[in-house]
């Protein structure tokens, strides 16, 4: 009843209250043999496992689409199953532990995540059948999913790159140069304006949110989830979570002066935006399961967020302002400097996604003049 990890390591850490117990994210129910005489929700302290209740029925399930009043199980916290006065406590946080000093140090500590996390996705991903059948990588040629694709071929997984864009767009470039230099193979998926059209109402119910910029971000790894899916590939490797990880985003490098953070430090900027990611995980998650594959995300392994929480800033961000400066060494391990160092745009940028979206929502008589213009198209497709 447990999504994603053993209930017996799950019920270590709730006595233990231990937020990175050696998993790749938990969410469910432990039942009451196993939770002190009470059935009780649980969800991990990332959120890597949605998790949903419904407050009046006491319902719970894995997708908001099957409650009548979903509500977001809160990552870290528990409730138990056992009246009307149960309420979710939190149980878990993230440690705080001191930044190691010795940067070579650090970046072997986090090469050795990196492949825990690796193995751990690919024992999850095969069970005990065909170790290398059923997962493939969504491939844009940056650098974290390059990692996940190199470090599942050290393990010995034969998981092809699929890679999904606009022809012409950014991102399958920057895909197809990347899988040149790692000479590997890559599959293309060229999105269409009708493949937009079309899953723009299925990406929107598949996640339950018609907000513009959720359904943009969801948009591109729907369509090659669908693609990989139809080829047989059930599990889909995915590089989510190393930008809020490892300081990849412009408002954690530019921290105390960026508005968009409060905290006055890189370090700072990069556990808030820490806390964003139960909600983008819940979207990615959502999306690939509605286009029909299981994510995987070594990049979230417990091993390799301890690893990252123990950088320090400069190792976050360097003086010259390079971002992800730490993990970007720890992936000449895995893959070619001018992957390691490439920097790439956000995926509903990179494949245009978004601009196609806006042009599907302006042709359809939603003008920019409109307040949230392509929020209120993708609503008239939902409610279509």
């Amino acid at each position: 009843m447990v999504q994603g990890a053993d209930p017996a390591v799950v019920r270590r850490a709730l006595d233990d209250a231990e937020p990175l117990p050696g998993t790749a994210g938990f969410a469910g129910v432990l039942a009451a043999e196993q939770s002190d005489g009470h059935d009780t929700l649980v969800r991990d302290v990332l959120g890597r496992y949605p998790l949903f209740v419904d407050d009046y029925t006491g319902e719970h399930a894995a997708s908001p689409s099957t409650l009548d009043e979903p509500r977001s199980v809160p990552a870290g916290h528990v409730r138990r199953l056992d009246g009307d006065d149960a309420k979710f406590q939190q149980r878990w946080a993230l440690p705080e532990p001191a930044p190691m000093e010795d940067e070579r140090a650090a970046v072997a500590d986090l090469q050795a995540a990196i492949r825990t996390g690796v193995d751990a996705a690919a024992s999850a991903a095969s069970g005990t059948t065909d170790p290398d059948a059923d997962i493939a990588v969504a491939f844009s040629g940056g650098v974290d999913s390059a990692v996940v694709a190199a470090g599942l071929d050290a393990a010995g997984v034969d998981a092809p790159l699929y890679a999904g864009g606009f022809p012409g767009s950014h991102d399958l470039g920057a895909a197809r140069s990347a899988a040149h230099a790692m000479d590997r193979e890559l599959r293309v998926v060229e999105f269409t304006v009708a493949d937009i059209e079309r899953a723009v109402p299925e990406v929107a119910r598949a996640i339950d949110r018609p907000d513009a910029m959720a359904v943009q971000i969801a948009l591109p790894l729907y369509l090659v989830a669908e693609r990989a899916a139809v080829d047989g590939y059930d599990h889909l490797a995915v590089g989510q979570g190393a930008d809020e990880l490892f300081g990849g985003y412009a408002k954690i490098a530019r921290a105390p002066d960026d508005p968009r953070v409060d905290a006055d430090t890189v370090r700072g900027a990069r556990d808030e935006l820490l806390g964003t990611l139960p909600s983008q995980l819940e979207r990615d998650v959502l999306a690939l399961r509605g286009a029909g594959a299981e994510p995987v995300a070594p990049l979230l392994h417990d091993a390799v967020v301890g690893a990252a929480l123990r950088l320090p800033g400069d190792a976050l961000v360097d003086a010259r302002g390079e971002r992800k400066r730490a993990f970007r060494l720890a992936a000449r391990e895995f893959v070619p400097d001018r992957v390691a160092f490439r920097e790439k745009k956000a995926v509903q940028y990179g494949s245009l996604a978004a601009r196609e979206l806006d042009r599907l929502a302006r042709e359809a008589g939603f003008k920019r003049t409109m307040d949230d213009h392509v929020t209120e198209y993708v609503r008239s497709r939902i409610d279509g």
